[in-house]
């Protein structure tokens, strides 16, 4: 039977107080990587816990997107097929018994499979489905996941439904009830590993969200939940699960380790805070680190009270990579001491799929795949974003076209019906492309991978002028004169894609030989410089304004229509509508990069 919340809360579901202790792991005897007694009097144990983080509801190799395998210029793999295969490697290496299999969250959104049975197929329906990840988890054995915050973007409604259909906690220690102030999820599970000593090893693994959720999500969390700082919450049970006995304290933190935000002065709490919590909060041994998309194998960070190193380890997105945390222990006085702790991390891509869980969810599979190959309308044009990130290109010129039609569309009778409506758009995925002719559900659908929602937004001229600055840091600063080479002109390593925006409306220059700050030149609207004081409606997706990337004015911005669907589906059924997507429409060039005034292409 599935565990649900009130089975890991138990009693202190009510109280907020923690989660009872749960299960164990393996049986007296010791596995190939279990005890060791090197001299007499010495008990050593040696076990392991594996992890994962931002799987994005990948389970296959594929992309739901070019209905292909999966692939990249690493030829990485991606997928719980892929990682099930690893675990299994592990487990049969150091014994099933010696091991643990954690996650660090953003679980449920990412591709058309995960999106498919939140919407279309909804696992949240009268005997609906179960979520093809909570499948393939529960089969593969995860004894804990951390909440991420895209498990938010479908409504608190389909995370319970989800958290009710896995056999293993969702935690969040400081994923708060906004009434009561108590945990909505179980913040810890602690679990008993058996050595061949009869003495148990008791290992707390505490779940920590990101604080943004409280941003980027914010019409689905606000009022009902709280998401306060991952040091704060850390430092409040880190020494509670310390006087409950627990031997090794493990951290699954939905948080970078950069020590950043994108949300700036938006809130009080850092988003890639898994660094600061290992250096801040004495008595941790190893934190999972996820959010970030990066790949961390070894991370080792000194607590500034101790003195004593922290392990992080972050694997690669989307099953890309497998965590292992190596840990020695030692007897002494009574107790288990953590004398040795060590990461590493394997690649996906040495191994095949696990046709167990291939097998397991293949008519899941097949289905999403039908859907996403339905013809929807045709092209006049064939589009592609591979050189969206530095040049004005129709594929982005079309998704500002619905999004501002979308806009006029809803303030039309309205107070703003008569102010000019702009927009903005990113360069969600590079590889994203329109065919000339048949196009398809995918094809759209690619154009925009996140479930933002659209709104309108009033800003004046002088606040576009400084938003579209903020903008221009996305690239290098290069001197004119000089080849020009295309994949150096972004610091997208730095600045993500989806964190510059190109605005449509208005016609500019983006001087990338001037420092950040002074780089947008002639701008004007309608042919005409920008007046600073006139008004103008910004069609804007909900992450850009709650604050999302830090951008100026917008998130403070007066909010005049906003709508709950998703601006990938805007343009699916825009599509549908029309039939055709003519390009001469809407296929213009309003923004170029200059070097001194003398364009770069």
């Amino acid at each position: 039977m599935p565990l649900n919340r009130r089975n890991f809360l138990g009693r202190t579901a009510a109280t907020g107080a923690g989660v009872a202790l749960v299960g164990s792991v393996g049986v007296a005897g010791a596995g190939p990587a279990g005890a060791r007694e090197p001299g007499r009097g010495a008990r050593r144990y040696a076990f392991t816990v594996m992890g994962t983080t931002d799987l994005h509801g990948n389970v296959f190799n594929w992309d739901y997107f070019t209905d292909a395998e999966f692939d990249d210029k690493a030829h990485n793999d991606v997928g719980l097929a892929k990682i099930s295969t690893l675990v299994d490697q592990v487990r049969a290496a150091k014994g099933r018994r010696n091991t643990l299999l954690i996650d660090a969250g953003d679980t449920i959104q990412g591709t058309q499979l995960s999106y498919y049975y939140a919407k279309v197929d909804p696992i949240t329906r009268k005997h609906g489905p179960v979520h093809p990840m909570a499948q393939a988890m529960n089969a593969i054995g995860y004894d804990a996941a951390a909440l991420g915050n895209h498990e938010f973007n479908y409504g608190i409604p389909v995370l319970r439904k989800f958290e009710e259909q896995c056999d293993f906690p969702l935690l969040g220690a400081n994923a708060l009830d906004a009434r009561t102030q108590r945990p909505a999820f179980a913040p810890y599970v602690m679990k008993r590993v058996r050595t061949p000593f009869g003495r148990d090893v008791k290992v707390a693994v505490l779940g920590l969200t990101n604080p943004g959720i409280a941003i980027w999500d914010k019409a689905n969390v606000q009022g009902k939940m709280t998401f306060p700082g991952l040091e704060e919450q850390a430092a409040k049970w880190v020494p509670r699960l310390r006087s409950m006995g627990a031997d090794v304290v493990i951290v699954s933190a939905h948080s970078g380790s950069s020590g950043t935000s994108s949300y700036g002065d938006q809130l009080p709490y850092v988003e890639n805070a898994a660094a600061l919590v290992a250096k801040q909060v004495p008595g941790i041994d190893a934190i999972l680190v996820g959010h970030a998309h990066t790949e961390i194998p070894e991370y080792r960070v000194a607590n500034k009270k101790t003195g004593k190193e922290v392990v992080l380890s972050e694997p690669l997105k989307w099953g890309q990579r497998l965590t292992l945390f190596d840990f020695g222990l030692v007897w002494e006085r009574g107790c288990w001491r953590v004398e040795s702790v060590s990461a590493k991390v394997l690649n996906s891509n040495s191994v095949p799929e696990d046709k167990k869980i291939t097998g397991l969810l293949r008519d899941e599979h097949e289905k999403v795949v039908a859907y996403v190959n339905q013809v929807i309308g045709t092209s006049t044009a064939a589009m592609s974003a591979a050189e969206a990130p530095y040049k004005d290109t129709p594929i982005i010129d079309f998704i500002n076209h619905v999004q501002a039609e979308t806009v006029r569309g809803a303030l039309a009778g309205t107070a703003y019906a008569s102010l000019p409506v702009l927009s903005q758009a990113s360069c969600f995925s590079r590889t994203a492309a329109v065919p000339a002719g048949k196009v398809t559900i995918r094809e759209v659908a690619g154009l925009y991978p996140f479930e933002n929602t659209l709104e309108a937004r009033v800003l004046t001229g002088a606040q576009l002028r400084e938003y579209l600055e903020f903008s221009a840091r996305y690239y290098v600063r290069t001197a004119a004169g000089g080849a020009v080479d295309p994949a150096k002109l972004t610091n997208a390593e730095s600045i993500p894609d989806y964190n510059y925006d190109a605005v449509s409306g208005l016609s500019y220059e983006i001087d990338i030989a001037k420092a950040p700050g002074s780089r947008i030149a002639k701008l004007s609207f309608d042919g005409r410089p920008l007046d600073d004081a006139a008004q103008f409606v910004l069609a804007v997706n909900n992450y850009r304004a709650s604050g999302g990337g830090n951008f100026p004015h917008v998130a403070r911005a007066k909010q005049v229509w906003a709508n709950s669907e998703e601006i990938r589906n805007t343009i699916i059924s825009w599509v549908k509508a029309q039939g055709s997507i003519d390009v001469s429409r809407f296929a213009s060039v309003d923004w170029k990069l200059t070097r001194d005034g003398a364009p770069v292409f």
